[in-house]
């Protein structure tokens, strides 16, 4: 089996608009792109793709961040009668908005956030939310910090049923981060919804190495957790990878 990494880099341009007139350029934006991809041959033939959009920006009153995410996985499987095809056996998109307004007090903020994932071969095909909730930084070192989030939403989704469900949540999250050189940056995401017949978890682990002012190598390993699920789906997916990512 021979297989071979392929880590492209990825350009992106974001552009803002207002209702209002005002122009974008001197706002502080933070954007990142990342891709990954792996394709073998030999005895396992397939490909897989995983990248990532991140945008955030800083205004005086408000911070917003956009995040569009995607994975699909491509795999030759042979048939009763011998014929060897290519099916999908992962497909799955998601994107979510979040506005937060800064309060008087340092690192305190009330926000608003919007999700949304496609996932063809997950438990849920569709999972939608909207929340609102209150988010403060909890501990802050030169090279620790931690933020915490809790608030209420509602959700509605599909499972791979086809049964609809929808209710009310409540979402806790996390995120750590703990700078270990000037050049590499362990963090840990952590959100957590409780639905009335279902926990929604999702959690990240991350190392990222600086190449250079603008490219990073970024491993991660990523769970998703249903406590609820139709018999024939697993309760956890999770997802190893090795990304390229370039900030701008």
């Amino acid at each position: 089996m021979k297989a071979i990494l392929l880590i492209p880099a990825l350009t992106l341009s974001l552009v803002h608009g207002y209702a209002a007139a005002e122009s974008i350029l001197g706002h502080d934006w933070n954007n990142s792109a990342e891709l990954g991809a792996i394709s073998t041959s030999g005895n396992t033939v397939g490909t897989s793709v995983t990248g990532k959009l991140d945008a955030k920006q800083e205004l005086p009153d408000w911070s917003n961040e956009y995040v569009l995410a995607g994975y699909f996985k491509d795999e030759q499987v042979t048939k009763a009668d011998g014929e060897k095809v290519r099916e999908r056996s992962a497909q799955r998109y998601s994107f979510s908005a979040k506005a937060a307004y800064k309060l008087l007090q340092d690192h305190d903020k009330l926000f608003a956030l919007a999700t949304h994932v496609n996932d063809k071969f997950g438990a849920y095909t569709r999972y939608s939310t909207v929340g609102v909730g209150y988010g403060t930084e909890t501990y802050k070192t030169p090279d620790h910090s931690m933020d915490v989030e809790i608030g209420p939403g509602y959700f509605n989704g599909t499972r791979s049923t086809g049964e609809m469900e929808s209710g009310m949540t409540v979402r806790g999250a996390a995120n750590l981060k703990w700078k270990l050189s000037d050049t590499a940056l362990f963090s840990q995401n952590l959100s957590v919804e409780r639905g009335t017949s279902n926990i929604h978890s999702l959690a990240e682990t991350a190392l990222r190495t600086k190449i250079n002012s603008t490219m990073q190598m970024k491993a991660a390993f990523s769970v998703r957790n249903d406590t609820n699920v139709p018999e024939d789906k697993k309760n956890t997916d999770t997802q190893t990878s090795v990304t390229l990512v370039y900030s701008f």
